[in-house]
């Protein structure tokens, strides 16, 4: 497990230290190799991941069998949903953010409608946040 983990820290330096080593290149090669690192990064690092994942499992299914599995499930659904709902949250305000950039710079008019929109995506996080204080208020 430790070596994975090494393994994994090792990746992850060496990249980030490749690409400050490259940005100081302008250009659009150094950019390009920035782009390369970073996908060579991520075809090694997440099967490392899944590797250590799929290895902890005997040690988690062990400790699901205990009395106090209950607990440790609702802890982690409160997790999911914060997490999840955050995810979500973030990626539908930077769609619609970015859209209503655009269309604010067009018609100044509009911003009160785009607003709406920012904060309709913004409410996905509130609903995650309601669902676990709920998970937790019932442990």
């Amino acid at each position: 497990m430790y070596i994975l983990l090494g393994l994994t820290f090792l990746i992850v330096v060496s990249t980030i230290t490749y690409g400050v080593v490259t940005s100081g290149k302008d250009g659009i090669k150094g950019k390009i190799k920035i782009k390369k690192a970073l996908k060579i990064n991520l075809s090694v690092f997440i099967p490392i991941m899944t590797m250590a994942l799929i290895m902890n499992i005997p040690t988690v299914a062990h400790a699901a069998t205990s009395a106090t599995s209950a607990n440790g499930l609702g802890y982690l659904a409160a997790g999911l949903s914060t997490g999840l709902a955050t995810i979500g949250a973030g990626y539908a305000v930077g769609a619609v953010g970015s859209s209503a950039l655009g269309a604010v710079s067009e018609d100044p008019k509009i911003l009160g409608k785009t607003l709406i929109y920012v904060g309709l995506g913004e409410g996905i996080a509130i609903y995650g946040l309601i669902i676990s204080i709920m998970i937790l208020s019932r442990l």
